[in-house]
């Protein structure tokens, strides 16, 4: 594996999401699948059934676009993180609803966020930012 950027946080995010995932379906053992409320998860986040599917899901996708190359994995990087932004934004509406499907909270509301702005950075241009710092020209070499 290469030092991109995208590769590195594709893979790391993607093995956290897979084991937050398992972590989260130990945790809400004992809950509806779809249940609004959720179950508490590392104090301060809600986790439910569906949440953990979808963790589980995303992380496998990024670990293995990680795995393949550097295209694939900017541009599963930059996909997961606009769906997390939209996630974050649907969280803003969706906290304290009925039809909260997901479980979310304000604190998992601002992990989404969080993560759509790093993936979205390095999706859409950390490689090539990166490769521009890391080709010098040789001084030294004939035009």
């Amino acid at each position: 594996m290469t030092r991109s950027p995208n590769r590195m946080l594709g893979l790391i995010l993607g093995a956290a999401l897979v084991v937050l995932g398992g972590v989260g379906f130990v945790v809400s053992s004992h809950l509806p699948f779809f249940d609004a409320e959720g179950a508490q998860f590392a104090w301060i986040l809600q986790v439910n059934g569906l949440q953990n599917t979808v963790h589980i899901l995303v992380g496998a996708a990024l670990a293995m676009a990680a795995l393949s190359n550097e295209r694939a994995s900017a541009s599963v990087n930059a996909w997961t993180g606009a769906l997390m932004l939209v996630l974050g934004l649907a969280g803003l509406f969706l906290v304290g609803e009925p039809f909260n499907v997901f479980g979310l909270n304000s604190a998992v509301n601002v992990v989404h966020f969080a993560a759509s702005a790093v993936l979205l950075a390095a999706g859409l241009g950390a490689d090539s930012f990166a490769s521009s710092r890391t080709e010098t020209p040789d001084p030294l070499a004939r035009p």
